[in-house]
């Protein structure tokens, strides 16, 4: 999941520019003006009695105003009174209560007023009262004694405290009563019990009463609860009741709801507007009644709505007069329900529509000022000038009032004064103070010269002009030193001076120039705009899922306007980034290392700079292995199947796909789990079933997509009844392992499948075909039994049944077994040999008859060596190869033969015991083949026209050899070979002189030999004949010679001058006009060979890179 969002500069840009509106109309504090209050003490001010009280009272004007109080509408002289003071080029009084003075002295209602010589502002009227917490009054309280179920108020009554007291209900250890559904604290404090139960009993019922003025805590008496059953009443109070009361009594019964409060079907509530709406019902009922709320004829409003207190309370925050109605709450519980309506009215204290603004005019102008005002019922309107009601104030020609304006006509200096509007009603007043004043004044430009204002590309530029001037000036914007006036739909031109450019571009960078101008003046200023390109997040986190304990990281890498310096910042979840060592942030991402659950959440990377603000989030997902389940529950308990249930744990992000349940057999088994089943992950009870005799223990294990979670704890065991046996033992076979013996074998029962104690085994046999009765025995706990004395090989009829101390199981099924088997007693007949080739042979034979077997028939085996080779008389070791032919199988392939040889082989008949006897040895003998290579060539005694071969015959004649074939040929200096000759050569030789040789030629032989079957394979060898002295001479005298090194050094020297000189010109740009020589005439050394000269062509040309490279 990924969420990007970009804060520009824009808004608050927009926000500064609304300031400047305002702004705009203030006088420089230079110029003469009325006074204007700046700072005033709340209208109800709650002062603590323990400390100095101060009521605030700051004004500005020209020339500085002075101040004055009333108290309680008349003067208020501190000169008179030690104890106050006000504070200097201040209104603001101070009243000195922590040097003897009592608060209660200077209860009253303040009033301050700042006046210079063009009027006077008054401040609203401020109610001074200290803050109250008075004690508890001391009573007797009698303990509450209640029968369960019935309902209970505990009154707590608190002290009238000013402001009121916030209550709460605790213990003598000062915990905090546990509240639910059935006992709450009400809004008027009490607590209220929708029905008491036994464990309510206690005698530290206490209220508590919290004066946060005063920072005090009031506390009431204990108040005592016992709650009694009906079980033990008579017996515990019966001496101090009436037998009415004792035994009119009667047991806790269930009752429908009734109301605690508020009493009665209906109740009115009135609220101002812009408050916080409380509605409250309590009901009394066994069950506890659970409480609904809803408004007749409408909805409650959306995002205002809280239900609070168990949903005792209904909560609307902000109210207005569409919120008036009848609001319902409902009671309900399984035996009925009652309700209760409350009419609510919203009422509204005065609230402004339109404040009077303060009025600057040149003399002779016009104006006015008008005060509006809403509220519930309609407020009245009246006038102050100078703080005194306008019909008594003095007359002023220029002025006419008409309701809520003030119209001025022709305002002269005198004209100067400040005004005051009262919008009153039955719940409150608004008070507004608004000059006018008279002023004749040249513009002025507020907004400091040459101002630089920075904007992002494409967002909104608000460029300042505040100017003062009256009259009041016009405004104009030029763009450059000589531009011309800005017009156009691409510009906003606000009244305060302000010249926006909606979507400020790259071009719209520069110098810009405001001039205001009136009748009595001009004035212009320059401002500078650069426009910045945006912040932006090339590369945001993305979603990432990972294991716990695993390492993630998230990327944010950022593109900025150069000019601008970025700072990054991560946040999880809108908070910082946990104090840890595991969170690594670096220039471009966060690590967190060992990854935890509590690391699951939202990551914010947000880059900002001075002008813009962008920010991409990511989610991360920890997964784990699910938490193992728990509260594992057993019901349904029955012989042969059992209901378990549990509670999932923890999924840990990762839904859980299933749950394993294994089972434990206390019984047989103790603390070896095994496999009993798996279900879904979306079930959390499973039906089992149970094997008799077993004492189960049950776990479960929760599966998801990382893994399995341990094991749960066990569940509480269950004992099975016993039973008969349900099964027989499995894989039930009959081999012997003597001639004359049946061993019989079965796979014991596992410990719970025995169904009950004293398993044992019933052994029952029968030779097969024969009308023989079953022979049976009865044998302990074990997995086998031998029965002696049978015939050899012969089939039996077998079965084993399981017993135990209550029955034995179903009849077993029967399975056929064999007697103890016993060598063959036959040979194979009519061995036949077919040679295929001089390796290859295939053997026929006749089958044995079965009963000569003796056994079960596994196959045949085929015995077969080498005597002798025809082609030599040596006698060797002999080494016989053996071939397996499964089943019944009487024929088959032998591979591997050596030719020309002399073999024999026999074949035997095997089954489970052994090999019977051999059949008479057959002798056959295979053709000849070709033969191997010779076993050396060696050339020695070379001269300038002869050398001299020897060799050795084949290792593998494989046959009469006829002959030897030797072929040779020349190999020049550059590995060309030359024309091939062949020689034939008697079988009997072992040498030759080649003679006519070339003298210092070496050469290539190639020698093989031959049977009439055709030649071997060859083998090769190179030798060179030996170089003529003279001429060798003649060499070793030109190299050694000083004029053929001279030369050769000449040549040397003279090839570096010509690269040095080609390396230059190439370098300086100059045409190497050898390449075009070399285009024009290619060397012929690489030109395409002609057909019938292409090998020793390749031979060429490696031969001269060979040359160069040496």
């Amino acid at each position: 999941m990924m969420k990007k969002k970009s804060i520009s500069a824009s808004k608050a840009s927009l926000f500064f520019f609304l300031c400047q509106m305002i702004s705009a109309l203030d006088v420089p504090l230079d110029l003469s003006q009325p006074p204007t209050i700046t700072q005033q003490s709340p209208k109800d001010y709650i002062v603590d009695p323990r400390e100095n009280i101060v009521i605030q009272c700051e004004a500005k004007g020209k020339p500085p105003p002075s101040f004055s109080w009333t108290r309680n509408g008349t003067h208020f002289d501190i000169d008179k009174d030690e104890l106050v003071t006000m504070k200097p080029n201040s209104g603001t009084l101070v009243i000195n209560i922590m040097n003897g003075g009592k608060a209660e002295a200077y209860e009253g209602v303040y009033q301050c007023t700042a006046r210079n010589e063009r009027g006077a502002a008054i401040s609203n009227n401020i109610v001074i009262r200290p803050s109250r917490s008075p004690l508890w009054t001391k009573e007797k309280l009698e303990p509450n004694q209640v029968r369960e179920g019935d309902s209970l108020v505990l009154h707590c009554r608190p002290p009238v405290g000013l402001p009121p007291p916030i209550i709460f209900w605790m213990d003598n250890a000062f915990q905090r009563l546990p509240q639910s559904e059935r006992v709450s604290q009400g809004l008027n404090g009490d607590l209220y019990f929708s029905n008491v139960q036994p464990e309510d009993t206690r005698e530290d019922y206490i209220c508590y009463a919290r004066f946060n003025h005063t920072q005090t805590i009031q506390q009431k008496q204990p108040i005592s609860v016992k709650v009694f059953s009906m079980d033990s009443l008579n017996d515990t109070i019966a001496a101090n009741l009436s037998d009415t009361d004792i035994y009119g009594a009667k047991p806790v019964t269930e009752r429908p709801p009734i109301l605690l409060t508020p009493t009665g079907t209906t109740s009115n509530k009135v609220e101002l507007r812009g408050n916080v709406l409380l509605l409250e019902c309590i009901a009394a009922g066994l069950p506890t009644p659970v409480i609904r709320w809803i408004k007749e004829g409408g909805e409650l409003p959306a995002n205002r709505t809280f239900f609070e207190n168990f949903k005792k309370t209904l909560k609307i925050i902000d109210v207005s007069e569409a919120d008036s109605g009848n609001y319902k709450c409902i009671a309900r519980n399984i035996l009925g329900s009652t309700h209760h309506v409350i009419s609510v009215t919203v009422k509204a204290a005065p609230y402004w529509i339109t404040a009077p603004r303060n009025l600057v005019l040149s003399p002779g102008e016009d104006g006015s000022l008008i005060c509006r005002a809403n509220g519930n019922p309609k407020p009245s309107i009246s006038w102050l000038s100078n703080g005194v009601p306008i019909a008594i104030a003095p007359e002023d020609p220029s002025r006419k009032v008409d309701g809520d304006t003030i119209i001025f006509s022709a305002v002269q200096e005198r004209s100067s004064a400040v005004y005051q509007c009262n919008a009153s009603n039955e719940y409150g007043y608004l008070l507004a103070n608004a000059f006018v004043n008279v002023l004749a004044e040249p513009p002025r430009i507020l907004t400091p010269a040459n101002k630089l204002y920075q904007v992002i590309l494409d967002s909104p530029a608000l460029i300042d002009c505040a100017y003062f001037g009256s009259p009041k000036p016009e405004i104009e914007w030029f763009k450059g030193v000589k531009g011309s006036i800005l017009r156009g739909n691409e510009y906003v031109f606000h009244d305060n001076g302000t010249l926006e450019i909606p979507v400020a571009q790259k071009d719209s960078s520069g110098t810009y120039t405001c001039v205001a101008r009136n009748e009595l003046g001009k004035i212009q200023n320059e401002v500078q705009l650069e426009v910045k390109d945006p912040t932006l997040i090339i590369k945001q986190p993305e979603y990432k899922v990972i294991q716990r304990y695993g390492h993630v990281s998230f990327e944010c890498i950022i593109k900025h306007d150069s000019t601008l310096i970025p700072t990054v910042i991560w946040l999880k979840d809108n908070d910082e980034l946990p104090d840890d060592e595991r969170f690594l942030v670096g220039k471009d991402n966060l690590t967190i290392m060992n990854v935890t659950d509590k690391d699951d959440g939202t990551y914010t990377c947000i880059v900002n700079t001075t002008l813009d603000s962008v920010s991409a989030s990511a989610v991360l997902t920890v997964v784990a292995r699910p938490n193992p389940p728990f509260d594992l529950e057993l019901t349904g308990q029955l012989e042969r199947s059992i209901e378990l249930s549990w509670i999932p744990g923890d999924e840990n992000n990762s839904p859980i796909t299933s749950f394993v349940i294994e089972y434990e057999d206390g019984l047989h088994e103790p603390g070896v789990w095994h496999y009993q089943t798996e279900v879904p992950g979306s079930q959390t009870t499973v039906q089992l079933k149970l094997s008799p005799y077993v004492n189960y223990s049950f776990r479960v294990i929760a599966v998801n997509e990382i893994g399995r979670s341990q094991p749960s704890e066990p569940s509480e065991q269950y004992l099975t009844k016993s039973a008969n046996p349900d099964e027989n033992p499995s894989n039930v076979q009959g081999i012997g392992s003597e001639p004359d013996n049946l061993v019989i074998t079965w796979e014991s029962l596992k410990g719970f499948q025995s169904n009950g104690p004293g398993l044992q085994y019933k052994v029952s046999w029968r030779q097969k075909d024969v009308d023989d009765e079953w022979t049976s025995v009865v044998v302990a706990n074990v997995s086998k039994y031998i029965v002696s004395g049978t015939p050899t090989f012969v089939p039996y009829e077998i079965k084993v049944q399981a017993l135990n101390d209550l029955g034995y199981a179903p009849e077993p099924s029967e399975v056929i077994g064999h007697s103890g088997e016993d060598l063959p007693m036959v040979a194979p007949g009519n061995v036949q040999v077919h040679v295929i080739n001089s390796t290859l042979a295939k053997v026929h034979w006749d089958p044995v008859p079965l009963k000569s077997v003796r056994g079960h028939l596994q196959g045949y085996k085929v015995y077969y060596w080498k005597v002798q080779s025809l082609s030599r008389r040596s006698k060797r070791h002999i080494e016989k190869k053996i071939l397996t032919f499964r089943g019944n199988k009487t024929f088959g392939m032998l591979p591997g033969l050596e030719p020309y040889s002399s073999y024999k082989l026999n074949v035997r008949v095997v089954n489970g015991k052994g090999e019977g006897p051999a059949s008479p040895d057959k002798v056959f003998k295979t053709p000849e083949g070709v033969p191997s290579s010779p076993s050396f060539l060696k050339i020695t005694n070379p001269t300038l026209d002869s050398l001299t071969l020897e060799w050795g015959s084949p290792t593998h004649p494989n046959g009469i050899l006829i002959s030897y074939i030797l072929k040779f040929q020349p190999i020049n200096n550059t590995h060309e070979l030359g024309p091939l000759v062949e020689i034939r050569i008697p079988a009997n030789e072992s040498s030759l002189i080649l003679k006519n040789l070339n003298y210092s030629t070496r050469y290539k032989f190639y020698f093989n030999a031959q049977t009439s079957v055709g030649s071997g394979s060859q083998i090769t060898e190179e030798a060179v004949t030996i170089m003529d002295e003279a001429m060798a001479s003649r060499q070793v005298d030109i190299a050694t010679q000083g004029w053929f090194i001279g030369l050769m050094c000449a040549v040397a020297l003279l090839i570096l001058i010509l690269l040095i000189v080609c390396f230059i010109r190439r370098n300086k740009g100059g045409k190497y006009p050898v390449k075009e020589k070399e285009d024009a005439h290619a060397d012929p050394e690489i030109q395409p060979m002609k057909e019938d000269d292409g090998t020793f062509g390749e031979y060429r040309l490696f031969s001269f890179v060979s040359s160069a490279s040496f």
